[in-house]
C-alpha cells in the first residue's frame, strides 16, 4: 500500500561516505509527507570511505536498520519482487559511477516491474566540476535533485543538449540547512567572539598550501588574542570522509606551538556554528550552511580563485577575500541576489518565491504522485550503445556486466561474512587507509628529493 494511503514513508537509503549517508537520511526525511511516519534502512556501501561508527553517530540520523554491504548484495537484497514492492523510496547517495551501477543492476533486477521503488538521487553539496560527467552517471533515477536554482538549469541544459530527458531534474535545496540565525551577540552571550576554519579533506591537496593555511590561522589567533578560533576538522585519523585526506591538519598542528586561544574541534558541524561568528573556508559547502544562518562568511582567495580549489564557484557571493584582509579586519557582506540562486535563505527567502521550508514542496509532490504511480524502467542515458567504451568499464568496478546482471565470482548476499572474514575486511581497510595516509606521502617526497 503506498504512503499516502498509510501516512507513512518506507525508505532504504545506500550510501558510500559519511557526508552522502548525511545527505541521503536527511534528503528522505525532507520528501517524506508532513507528519509521515519514515521506516528508514539504510545499508552503506563497503569501500574505502565506509563511515565508522563515530562518524554515523555524528551524523545524528537512527535508522530502523543498518548494515554494510557490496553493491551486488545490495542489488540482491532490493531485486526481489517482495523488497521492490516493501520501499516507497529508494536514495542513491553514491558517487556518480556508483549511481549508474546501481541504476543498471536495478533495471536487471526490476526489468519492466511497475510496482518499485521511486529512485532518488542528487549532490552532496556544490557541483563545481565533472559536471556533465556526474549529471550523466545520475541519468535514469526518477528524481535527479538539484539543490538550488542555478544547479537546476545547469543540470537541465545538460540533459537537454545531449538529447536525455530532462524532467527528472527537480529543485530543492541541501537538507542539512538550518539552525538559529547569527546574532551578533558574542559578548552579550557571555562568550568569545569566534572565528571557525572549516577544512576539506583535499582542498588544497599538498603539504605547502595546507601549512600556510595552517599557519595563517594560527597567526590570526596569536593577532587578536580575545577571539577564540577554531580549527574544525572533518575526521580523525584513520577515518575516511567522502574525499581522501593524505595530510590531516590535526597531524600539521602536531608540531607546531599552538596559542591558547586556538582549538582543534570535531563534530556536527551545525552545533559548531551555533557559536561562530566568522566561518572561513577555501570552498566547503559549510560555507552554504553559514550563509543560510546569517553568519559573516569569507571563502579564502590567499591560493588563487581556482576551479582545482572550488572558491570559483563563490565569484560574485561577495564573500572572496584573503587572510590579510581578515587580519585587517574586514567584515563580508553576500550578495543577495547570489545567495538567493544557490538556495540558501540568508535574506529570509528561498530562490525569491517562498521560505526555506518550502525548498522541498515541489520534490514532495512530484514524489507522492510517483509513488502511487505504475513506473516504467528505470532508463539510464548511458547504454551499450551510447557508451561502449565506458559503461562496461563503471559496471564492472562493481561487478556487473554490461547488462547489470552479476559477474561470475560476484560476492554472495546470502552468507553473512564469518568472524575471520569480518577481520581480514577491517585489516585491510585500516592497511589501505595507512598506505592513503603515510605510505604514499612519503614515496611522493622520496621522488621529489
Amino acid at each position: 500500500m503506498p504512503a499516502s494511503a498509510t501516512n507513512s514513508l518506507r525508505v532504504a537509503v545506500l550510501a558510500d561516505s559519511d557526508t552522502r549517508w548525511k545527505w541521503g537520511a536527511l534528503t528522505a526525511s525532507r520528501l517524506a509527507p508532513e507528519g509521515a511516519d519514515i521506516h528508514l534502512d539504510g545499508f552503506l556501501l563497503r569501500g574505502r570511505a565506509t563511515p565508522t561508527a563515530r562518524q554515523l553517530q555524528e551524523v545524528g540520523v537512527r535508522p530502523d536498520s543498518l548494515r554494510e554491504v557490496t553493491g551486488v548484495e545490495f542489488l540482491r537484497a532490493l531485486g526481489t519482487p517482495e523488497a521492490a514492492e516493501s520501499y516507497d523510496v529508494l536514495v542513491l547517495a553514491l558517487v556518480g559511477g556508483g549511481v549508474q551501477a546501481m541504476l543498471h543492476g536495478l533495471r536487471h533486477a526490476w526489468g519492466a516491474r511497475s510496482r518499485r521503488p521511486v529512485v532518488v538521487t542528487g549532490y552532496v553539496g556544490v557541483v563545481y566540476e565533472k559536471l556533465a560527467d556526474g549529471l550523466l552517471l545520475r541519468h535514469g533515477a526518477d528524481l535527479v535533485l538539484a539543490n538550488s536554482r542555478q544547479d537546476a538549469d545547469r543540470f537541465r541544459a545538460v540533459y537537454e543538449g545531449v538529447g536525455a530527458d530532462a524532467t527528472s531534474v527537480t529543485e530543492v535545496a541541501l537538507p542539512f540547512l538550518g539552525g538559529k540565525p547569527y546574532e551578533p551577540s558574542a559578548e552579550s552571550a557571555g562568550r568569545s567572539y569566534t572565528v571557525v576554519f572549516a577544512v576539506q579533506p583535499s582542498v588544497p591537496d599538498n603539504r605547502k598550501d595546507r601549512t600556510y593555511l595552517l599557519n595563517r590561522l594560527i597567526q590570526h589567533a596569536r593577532l587578536h588574542p580575545d577571539r577564540q578560533v577554531l580549527l574544525k576538522l572533518r575526521s580523525k585519523p584513520g577515518e575516511h570522509t567522502t574525499h581522501i585526506e593524505e595530510l590531516p591538519y590535526q597531524k600539521l598542528a602536531q608540531k607546531t606551538d599552538l596559542p591558547s586561544n586556538f582549538r582543534l574541534v570535531y563534530g556536527h558541524m551545525g552545533e559548531v556554528l551555533d557559536t561562530t561568528d566568522l566561518l572561513v573556508t577555501v570552498s566547503s559547502t559549510a560555507a552554504l550552511e553559514s550563509l543560510h544562518r546569517r553568519i559573516p562568511t569569507v571563502v579564502l582567495t590567499d591560493l588563487g580563485i581556482r576551479e582545482a580549489l572550488g572558491n570559483h564557484h563563490f565569484v560574485g557571493s561577495g564573500c572572496l577575500a584573503s587572510w590579510d584582509q581578515l587580519d585587517a579586519g574586514h567584515e563580508p557582506a553576500p550578495d543577495p541576489e547570489w545567495v538567493a540562486r544557490q538556495g540558501v535563505a540568508a535574506a529570509g527567502t528561498f530562490t525569491g518565491t517562498g521560505s526555506y521550508a518550502t525548498a522541498f514542496d515541489a520534490a514532495r509532490d512530484r514524489l507522492a504522485k510517483l509513488i502511487t504511480a505504475e513506473l516504467p524502467p528505470l532508463t539510464p542515458y548511458y547504454t551499450p550503445v551510447t557508451a561502449p567504451g565506458y559503461l562496461p568499464g563503471i559496471l564492472a568496478r562493481h561487478h556487473l556486466g554490461p547488462d547489470g546482471s552479476p559477474l561470475p565470482g560476484a560476492p554472495a548476499a546470502d552468507r553473512q561474512a564469518g568472524p575471520v572474514r569480518q577481520i581480514v575486511r577491517r585489516a585491510a581497510r585500516g592497511a589501505y587507509r595507512h598506505g592513503v595516509q603515510r605510505v604514499a606521502p612519503a614515496i611522493r617526497r622520496m621522488g621529489e628529493l
